[in-house]
């Protein structure tokens, strides 16, 4: 079977300076109508073997999913501990109250017996305290088990999706050679070669935050801004944005639980799902941007830790062109309650850059901004019927936001 490769290396140039034997040589029609059969084929299962993968990933938050389970199972065993520990812990403060009211009274005996059950008590406590370590220890190891099969996935996934591009290139290369080919032969184009609807991998829909600090305490909640900028030189159809935020404390356990993002749609709050767009903007011009607002929370009860917000655009069109922007990266620390914000942005190149002639901020409901880019009822999507090729977007941002921290964490403490 002869490569598709290899029936393209052939350049028409370059073999008109042959001799007539050489020019021979030339791919004929139907070879190269086979190399773009393959190359089809080819490219179609790269898809798919992303698609799988993409699956693959969505099971992994699936309550069901056995290292899910293990995690329930984990957490169950630790709350059993901590509330084990609180009993042992007020046994130990009942039988001291017991022996300072013995020591204060004449009966040896009573006194006896109140060491006794007072070291007993102790015992029992150190044991409670110990299997509490022992179960939070496996809480610990469950999630970064969890946590370590998601990155491994949300890899494979990187590297499958570099194949569809690297497969849609063979292609595109491959039918440009059969076309090529036909019309220096004078041949009609074969109606049994449909264009396949593609998804652009050119990142043209850049990702800017603006407003996220690089220091926020727990228990605060801060106000932020995504722009996505449209530079692919046409008006879209529609644009979705892909949030997500995660985190882990000092010790590397994943607190991203404790980190609560919305974003404003329609002049409403509304909280960004883990598994979709987080928001929707329609008719998107060339050289226009459009913002989303968004709101983090961090619970009281967070321990200082590191954080991460991922950020990245799709969008799709009426014609079923599609494409994917480039992904933003903004790391901040968590500090303990009470420590402030700081002022500082998070991450780097977080203030917006003019794109063209950006137009002004499309409408979130709140009464300003242009309808340029107006902002769509979140869910809509009717018109992108290629958009599912996005689908999981969040889930994998999700992971690599706490693959992010954990990588920094490692770094600072190196």
């Amino acid at each position: 079977m002869t490569a598709p490769v290899a029936l393209l290396s052939v350049s028409p140039a370059f073999a008109d300076t042959k001799p007539a034997a050489q020019t021979e040589q030339k791919p004929s029609i139907s070879e190269l109508r086979k190399a773009v059969k393959e190359a089809r084929q080819a490219y179609r299962a790269a898809v798919a073997a992303e698609k799988a993968l993409q699956q693959e990933f969505d099971a992994t938050t699936d309550p069901s999913h056995p290292l899910m389970v293990a995690v329930a199972e984990a957490k169950k065993a630790a709350d059993d501990a901590a509330a084990a520990k609180t009993t042992a812990d007020a046994a130990v403060t009942a039988a001291e109250a017991k022996l300072a009211e013995a020591n204060a009274g004449e009966d040896a005996d009573a006194k006896t017996a109140a060491e006794e059950a007072l070291t007993d008590a102790k015992a029992a406590a150190t044991e409670a305290a110990a299997a509490k370590t022992a179960a939070d220890a496996k809480v610990t190891a469950a999630e970064t088990a969890r946590d370590d099969n998601r990155v491994a996935i949300a890899r494979k996934i990187d590297k499958a999706q570099d194949d569809v591009k690297t497969a849609l290139a063979a292609k595109q290369a491959a039918e440009k050679a059969l076309a090529d080919a036909k019309d220096e032969a004078g041949e009609p184009g074969d109606p049994e070669e449909p264009t396949d609807p593609e998804c652009s991998d050119v990142a043209a829909l850049a990702p800017s935050v603006s407003g996220l600090p690089s220091k926020i305490a727990a228990g605060s909640t801060v106000d932020f801004r995504l722009r996505l900028s449209n530079n692919t030189g046409r008006t879209l159809d529609e644009v979705l944005p892909f949030v997500a935020v995660g985190a882990v404390d000092k010790s590397d356990k994943d607190i991203s639980g404790k980190l609560h993002l919305k974003s404003k749609q329609n002049g409403q709050w509304k909280s960004v799902p883990q598994d979709d767009f987080a928001g929707a903007f329609n008719d998107v011009k060339a050289g226009a941007h459009v913002d989303l607002p968004l709101r983090l929370s961090i619970d009281r009860s967070a321990p200082a830790g590191y954080g991460a917000t991922l950020a990245i655009g799709t969008y799709g069109n009426k014609d079923e062109t599609c494409g994917t922007g480039d992904l933003g990266v903004y790391e901040f620390t968590i500090n303990p309650v009470g420590a402030g914000n700081s002022t500082t942005p998070a991450g780097e190149g977080n203030k917006p850059k003019p794109q063209g002639s950006a137009s002004p901020v499309a409408n979130s409901g709140s009464g300003n901004g242009s309808t340029d880019g107006s902002l769509a009822h979140t869910g809509s999507s009717s018109a992108l019927p290629t958009i599912g090729l996005a689908g999981g977007a969040a889930v994998v941002l999700g992971a690599g936001a706490v693959y992010v921290v954990r990588r920094r964490k490692a770094e600072a403490n190196s």
